[in-house]
């Protein structure tokens, strides 16, 4: 039997929890000329719900992760790419000719896919302007394409002055619908909402929550049913005040539960357990994450694990503060309500050394 829960990857189909309005505001975007701009923390599910929405429109697309772009020539290379896998690259020769840098252009014959690539030490600014302008060349008015850029406040970082470029030529596209995803809110914020930013009101900006509780009870209930001694309610239940209602680390849990009741029905108590599991599993890359975080931050960490006033007088406000923004920008740390550890499973991992 196949383990009903899926995590750490785009889910869809089954797998997919919930998220109908979501998808549906999505969609209004997706099927008119305006852009959208999504902000989530991590593993809150954006790039599926983004997926299941462009999907459903039937249009092409294209979409990259700034986290896994090395350079503004790795960018223009990858994003190239993509448009070769939504238009036959004979049709588009005649575009690629008028690029001032000409691409080198493989094909694996067994697989059939198409690698890119620029000679080392050209200008990325050269090359991305002409590909993004070749995506907006190979589309009209009625066949506009989307393009997906998750994570994208990398953009900061990538190049001195990138946003500003970037924006130069996306203002003048009109056959592309562009959504921007990420996951730092103060640097989506300061992209978007500062009048002084090349981005400011680029377009709608919209924010992705967690699930309501009750429709997400239902979803792992309904999975969990009839498969263990304790009732799938309780369970989900169990599963969700652990986690805080997270749905990345509410998927783990579950198909953890999932495959050591079914693996191991003798198990008395396959809540503690599949908590037990998952911390035993990942302790060693828990200890390289502690081993390189500074100790202001591991106070922190420390007092977050066990609920604790931070305001202690042990640290100044100020450098409490700037170490949660500095948590809250490497994903250790999500602000909901409350500051609180994006892990729980980290979050047990600290609490049993503390």
């Amino acid at each position: 039997m196949e383990n009903p829960f899926k995590y750490g990857t785009i889910v869809d189909a089954d797998y997919f929890t919930d998220r109908i309005d979501e998808v549906k505001y999505i969609s209004q975007f997706v099927n008119s000329a305006n852009h959208l701009i999504l902000i989530s923390p991590r593993r809150f599910g954006k790039s599926s719900v983004v997926a299941k929405a462009v999907k459903q429109s039937g249009r092409k697309s294209i979409t990259i992760n700034l986290q896994q772009v090395t350079s503004v020539a790795d960018f223009s290379a990858k994003l190239l790419r993509e448009f070769f896998k939504v238009h036959p690259m004979e049709r588009m020769r005649h575009l690629i000719s008028h690029f001032r840098i000409i691409p080198t252009i493989s094909t694996n014959p067994l697989t059939g896919s198409i690698d890119v690539g620029f000679q080392p030490g050209v200008d990325g600014s050269v090359l991305l302007e002409d590909v993004m302008e070749l995506i907006e060349k190979g589309h009209s008015e009625e066949d506009r394409i989307i393009v997906v850029l998750d994570e994208f406040q990398e953009i900061l970082d990538l190049a001195p002055r990138l946003d500003k470029k970037m924006r130069a030529i996306m203002q003048e596209q009109k056959h592309i619908n562009y959504i921007l995803l990420g996951s730092q809110e103060s640097m989506m914020t300061e992209i978007f909402e500062r009048k002084k930013s090349p981005f400011y009101h680029f377009g709608e900006m919209m924010r992705l929550n967690k699930l309501p509780r009750d429709i997400f009870h239902d979803f792992l209930s309904d999975r969990l049913k009839n498969c263990f001694k304790t009732s799938s309610d309780e369970l989900a239940d169990y599963i969700l005040d652990y986690t805080n209602n997270h749905p990345y680390y509410s998927q783990q849990l579950a198909a953890t539960i999932w495959n050591i009741g079914t693996l191991q029905p003798e198990t008395e108590d396959v809540f503690h357990a599949a908590i037990e599991h998952i911390v035993t599993t990942h302790g060693h890359d828990y200890e390289r994450l502690w081993m390189n975080i500074n100790r202001t931050s591991k106070w922190i960490l420390q007092r977050l694990a066990k609920k604790g006033v931070l305001q202690t007088g042990e640290y100044p406000t100020s450098t409490i503060y700037s170490a949660l923004k500095r948590l809250q920008k490497d994903g250790y740390v999500i602000y909901s309500d409350s500051y609180e550890i994006e892990d729980p499973f980290f979050k047990e991992w600290i609490l049993k050394g503390v």
